[in-house]
């Protein structure tokens, strides 16, 4: 098998088959031998685990993935990258090469399909231009999935992995805490991948709730609620709210009132039962 962490093995297999790095597509290529191991390892998998890759690149994730799971399906856009897949991964036969965008792929069904009676984790390194409408993806589709290890850009794993109510905390951090518990892994920094990009980076793991932490009478309202609150993070709770929902002020802070907060409370001082308890309130 290739030692797919050597660059110069990576230059070569790119090279045979005519194919440039794609910085469009986040194409950041590791090559510290450490990261893949360790992500597979923290990822859990065993014979009886589909694992769910997004964006393989060459593969150096995949084959590790491979070696541990019983099956694993890799999503791949760049249709360039699947004759490079197809020769570095081809020492194993439970790797599937799924030639679509995850985004637009109709997950439950390939799942349904591809993964009866497995276990499903996700573990990847996903491409930093679109980190969180990915894991927002996997998370709010409801999928039998145990667990999201991945690989993101420092500052997105302080956002997704803050605890609701901190400074660090956004919209994205409720929606996660809503869904999952978050958890740092390990930190991976810029010289480990080829080319560098201009950040370092993070490896988190979420693990899929089976209920969530706080009850709420409706699920599309109290994210209504949440992306409201933090649309204008400068201005008071009542202000973002107001202006996010096109209701007035003084309706606002009557609910505020009612669920206990402070009239000039800001959305990143509130926690998740906060926002649960505006909502029922606030759309009731």
């Amino acid at each position: 098998m290739k030692n797919l962490s050597d660059i110069n093995v990576i230059k070569s297999v790119m090279s045979k088959h005519g194919v440039t790095f794609n910085k469009g597509l986040g194409q950041n290529f590791l090559v510290d031998p450490e990261v893949c191991p360790s992500m597979a390892e923290a990822a859990g998998l065993d014979k009886n685990t589909c694992a769910i890759e997004i964006g393989p690149g060459v593969g150096v994730l995949t084959a590790e993935l491979a070696k541990r799971a019983g099956k694993v399906l890799s999503f791949e856009v760049d249709n360039r990258l699947l004759p490079v897949l197809n020769e570095t991964l081809a020492d194993f036969n439970n790797v599937e090469i799924i030639n679509k965008d995850v985004m637009k792929a109709d997950l439950k069904k390939i799942i349904e399909e591809k993964c009866e009676g497995m276990e499903i984790a996700v573990c990847a390194n996903l491409p930093y231009y679109i980190t969180s409408p990915i894991i927002m993806l996997l998370l709010e589709s409801k999928l039998p999935i145990k667990s999201i290890t991945v690989m993101v850009q420092k500052e997105a794993a302080d956002r997704l992995c803050a605890e609701v109510g901190s400074r660090d905390g956004g919209a994205v951090t409720v929606a996660v805490t809503y869904y999952a518990e978050s958890e740092k892994l390990f930190f991976v920094p810029r010289e480990s991948f080829l080319p560098p990009p201009k950040v370092n980076s993070e490896v988190i793991q979420l693990t899929v709730r089976n209920t969530p932490p706080v009850d709420v009478k409706n699920e599309e309202n109290f994210f209504k609620l949440v992306k409201a609150a933090f649309s204008q993070r400068r201005k008071t709770a009542e202000n973002s709210i107001s202006a996010g929902l096109g209701i007035s002020k003084d309706q606002v802070a009557t609910a505020l009132a009612e669920a206990g907060l402070e009239k000039t409370v800001r959305a990143e001082k509130m926690t998740i039962q906060d926002f649960a308890t505006l909502s029922d309130i606030l759309f009731e």
